[in-house]
């Protein structure tokens, strides 16, 4: 018989469970809703599910910088949350508002109303993102954890059942909120936060590590509100 044997999670090893989360999540997401198409993933097992990550060449490039940023930001504990949005191509709307919340266990956070922009869309894969996460020690297993989060992607690979068709081209972009402390490399921009007039939202399940907890919700637009 196995054991679930609990250990201490640094912030380290905390920042590396977070960072791979939002990888993971942000992949699920894509190809969901169809951001990608989907020859461009590949099946992947982690958390106990089949999950999908793309073989886009320049998606994972740029993901990859963005990753190694937010894990250096996440370790500085300037983190407030992630939002990937994803925007109509021919429309120009916002259609929905993927976000997740930041919380670190330990001092309280600043409120900024920064907000770095990753754009992605099929001609320029520009990068903008900021991150950072400062954090304590506690004691919690891996198996908790990845259960946690498996709840999540669950949601995310279900949420073709509720969430209303996207009926036109997509991009999506990363919006990563921070503290004001945060130090923003030059390629990155400020945005503006992309909210959903008029829109639904369905909290999700959230994890923590005992040094980061992140909470999830996706905002979307009405179909009945869209112009076909």
């Amino acid at each position: 018989m196995s054991t679930d044997t609990k250990t201490i999670i640094t912030l380290q090893g905390s920042v590396k469970i977070v960072s791979e989360f939002f990888f993971t999540a942000i992949n699920s997401i894509l190809y969901q809703r169809g951001i990608y198409e989907p020859e461009t993933f590949k099946r992947e097992t982690k958390y106990g599910l089949t999950v999908l990550t793309t073989t886009d060449e320049g998606l994972l490039t740029y993901l990859d910088n963005v990753m190694g940023q937010m894990e250096s930001w996440l370790l500085d504990g300037d983190v407030q949350r992630l939002v990937v949005v994803v925007t109509g191509v021919d429309s120009g709307e916002t259609l929905e508002r993927w976000q997740f919340q930041v919380k670190v266990d330990d001092d309280e956070k600043k409120t900024t109303g920064k907000v770095a922009d990753v754009v992605v869309d099929e001609n320029d894969k520009s990068m903008t993102n900021k991150s950072n996460s400062s954090g304590g020690k506690g004691e919690k297993s891996l198996k908790e954890i990845h259960n946690e989060i498996q709840s999540i992607i669950r949601q995310i690979t279900a949420s073709v059942t509720f969430l209303p068709l996207l009926n036109e081209p997509c991009s999506f972009d990363l919006l990563i909120y921070t503290n004001k402390e945060a130090t923003v490399p030059q390629k990155w921009e400020d945005s503006d936060p992309r909210y959903i007039m008029n829109s639904q939202e369905v909290k999700l399940r959230s994890f923590t590590t005992s040094v980061h907890k992140v909470e999830s919700m996706v905002t979307y637009k009405e179909a009945d509100e869209w112009e076909l």
